[in-house]
């Protein structure tokens, strides 16, 4: 009798520790997939789909998934991130997630728009992401890759496919954030809960949502006899970009120029602008920034806006 509990105890604990896969019934060994603490490998697990919403051509996954449900999605989305690792993804064994950023340049460059991603060491050549702005009516002129202490920043010349020039329209501009984002969250799924976006359109929101009040700064500086220069700092959302400029332009300033940088939670903006071109007056500014606080402290952007 005692011979036959010991081995009743042997078995229950070789089963408490080996996983059963959804596929065959077939013991594994548990083990980490690299997004997370999954005991199963997620190339034989089964699930369903993840629900979508579309926005301007876009397909992007919806963030409200039921719970039982966001593991297996989870699951679902690593094996076309791991098929992708040299293609769209890079090294992803640190527990520590980068902080992703996309910076949007009209300023480098007089024929093209320069974009710039990097999110530490983890992407790869982007191949899909060139592919899904070509998608959008664009060309991928030039592509570099260079590698410094925040790790490997991937940069894109962008130009439009009908005209060859540099892209200038803003909602344009924001479709292009968007796309890079959607690809970061399709390839990168960590990258969710690192960014604003990841709310509405990731696997894991963010835990924390950065105070609008306490998290944007505005300040306008004289730049020449013609310009002025808008420092925008502030929680970043979908659509944040056009409904700047959109702001803007219903007080008749005129954004010539900026740059447009996606820093996780956060969006930071540097716009060249004037005011019948000119440079913007004392009074004006405060105009410019008063408009601007009102407009970021509304919890959303008009759903026509991206």
């Amino acid at each position: 009798m005692l011979c036959k509990i010991a081995v009743s105890n042997w078995v229950a604990n070789k089963m408490a520790n080996t996983s059963v896969c959804a596929v065959g019934f077939v013991p594994v060994t548990p083990k980490t997939s690299g997004y997370g603490d999954l005991s199963m490998p997620a190339s034989r697990l089964h699930c369903d789909p993840a629900p979508k919403l579309r926005f301007n051509g876009l397909s992007v996954s919806q963030v409200r998934i039921p719970s039982h449900h966001r593991l297996s999605c989870l699951a679902e989305i690593n094996p076309s991130s791991a098929t992708m690792a040299t293609l769209e993804g890079g090294s992803d064994d640190s527990d520590v997630v980068p902080i992703p950023k996309v910076a949007i340049d009209q300023d480098s460059d007089p024929n093209a728009t320069v974009v710039e991603v990097t999110f530490g060491d983890r992407l790869g050549a982007l191949l899909d992401t060139m592919e899904a702005l070509r998608d959008l009516g664009l060309n991928v002129v030039k592509a570099n890759v260079f590698l410094d202490s925040s790790g490997k920043h991937n940069t894109f010349s962008i130009t439009r496919a009908d005209t060859g020039r540099k892209v200038d329209d803003p909602e344009a501009l924001e479709q292009i954030r968007l796309t890079i984002i959607n690809n970061l969250l399709k390839y990168h799924p960590e990258s969710s809960a690192q960014l604003a976006m990841g709310e509405a359109f990731g696997i894991v929101p963010p835990k924390e949502k950065p105070d609008v009040d306490i998290s944007t700064r505005i300040h306008i500086y004289d730049d020449g006899p013609n310009r002025s220069l808008l420092s925008i700092e502030t929680a970043d959302r979908p659509g944040l970009l056009v409904e700047i400029v959109k702001t803007l332009s219903d007080i008749s300033v005129a954004v010539e120029s900026g740059e447009f940088d996606t820093e996780g939670l956060l969006a930071k903006a540097k716009f060249h602008v004037s005011y019948r071109g000119s440079a913007l007056i004392k009074p004006l500014q405060q105009v410019v920034a008063n408009s601007l606080r009102y407009f970021l402290r509304r919890p959303t952007t008009e759903e026509s806006s991206f």
